[in-house]
């Protein structure tokens, strides 16, 4: 019967597939070949401010990445992970699998520059498993990765987790934020992972990796949930606040909204306008670059979007005290390489370059683009500014 439907689903793929060489025909050669000059132009607005050079002992490099459908190649039976096995929809082998890890490897790498990231959050992984293989079966393993993972309840079995060089960032501890919904007890969906570490030895960073709630069944009718997420998480931000004034939080992952929807602009209380951005607030990076049409970190039906997102803290965003952790003037940015984007056959111009395409395996990277932020300890104030101990967060 999986056969049978295999090979439906298949030639179902191949219709829509003809469907889309018809609708790209429409436009002739000389214009399909402007069109692509064009996005790979645009690719600037990604990478003019890509510094690749290494941050030492000045800094760090935080990363997000949605990894698309990194499963294992086993079948576990409590989880919905057929289709990612060796015998089912999408011949999930474990070569291809080796595939998928060493093509995050050379994004992390391609993303760190001369140095790679101090710190990553990933999402959609299938378990802890898939994290071990990622920094011990590909060259990762020389800069010694640690793990932060907890399993969720997510019904499809897809996970937050995320790695540290403890070189730069030594791990204090971790809670995974369980989140249960008051309006459907049987909905599941992913943790929400809070990790608190020290950077170089010095300030501390508490860092939440998100995955919220898709978008099935349409935005307006899926909202609540995404609502009730952002309202967990701003709680937690809220009693770090209450701790500490000037706590140093990072905020990221795929929120499946985009900046200016409910759950960020209202709940999570996420703004886009540093001017507006007071004590007690928080500051969204990704306001600014999702109003650029040309550049996102997800297109979806031709259009380019933001669901990916990198959120600070106001002190991380407006610190100056010398000596302290801030957040990068050059502030966030998509990591728009060629090499992680394909021509859209369909919508013209360029796409990221996924691993699969319908059932097809196509062998690139993720539908998702990465992002990320550089956060440096501040050398601007004179030294006999002093800084009172008090400030700094135990």
């Amino acid at each position: 019967m999986r056969i049978i439907v295999f090979i439906f689903i298949l030639l179902l793929g191949n219709n829509v597939w003809g469907q889309e060489d018809t609708a790209a025909v429409q436009a002739s050669p000389e214009q399909r070949q402007k069109r692509l000059e064009n996005a790979e132009a645009n690719l600037t607005l990604g990478l003019k401010d890509h510094d690749g050079a290494p941050r030492n002992n000045n800094g760090i490099r935080v990363v997000f990445y949605n990894a698309e459908n990194l499963f294992f190649p086993e079948d576990d039976s409590t989880k919905r992970d057929d289709d990612f096995t060796k015998g089912g929809l999408k011949r999930w082998t474990y070569n291809r699998y080796q595939q998928k890890l060493n093509n995050i490897y050379k994004v992390m790498m391609a993303v760190g520059g001369w140095e790679p990231p101090a710190v990553v959050g990933f999402c959609e992984l299938e378990h802890k498993k898939v994290l071990e293989d990622l920094i011990n079966k590909t060259p990762l393993k020389k800069f010694g990765y640690e793990i932060v993972h907890e399993e969720s309840p997510d019904r499809r079995g897809i996970d937050v987790g995320f790695i540290y060089r403890p070189s730069k960032f030594k791990y204090l501890d971790h809670e995974a934020i369980r989140v249960d919904f008051p309006f459907d007890k049987n909905l599941k969906t992913r943790d929400v992972l809070h990790v608190r570490g020290q950077v170089l030895g010095r300030d501390t960073l508490s860092v939440f990796v998100n995955h919220w709630p898709s978008r099935w069944g349409g935005q307006a009718k899926s909202e609540p949930k995404r609502v009730y997420v952002a309202s967990l998480v701003r709680q937690k931000i809220d009693a770090l606040y209450e701790t500490n004034p000037n706590v140093k939080v990072v905020v990221m992952g795929d929120m499946n909204d985009h900046a200016n929807n409910k759950s960020l602009i209202e709940v999570l209380k996420a703004k886009g306008d540093k001017e507006a951005v007071q004590k007690g607030d928080l500051f969204n990076y990704m306001e600014g670059l999702g109003k650029n049409w040309q550049l996102g970190s997800h297109k979806y039906q031709g259009h380019w979007g933001t669901l990916d997102h990198i959120i600070v803290s106001e002190p991380l965003l407006n610190e100056k005290r010398r000596g302290f952790l801030r957040a990068s003037d050059g502030g966030a940015h998509i990591f728009a390489a060629r090499f992680l984007l394909e021509e859209d056959i369909k919508y013209l111009g360029l796409q990221p370059f996924r691993t699969y395409a319908g059932p097809r395996f196509i062998g690139g990277f993720s539908d998702h683009l990465p992002i990320y932020i550089d956060l440096m300890y501040t050398t601007g104030l004179e030294e006999d500014e002093a800084v009172e101990e008090e400030d700094v967060e135990e």
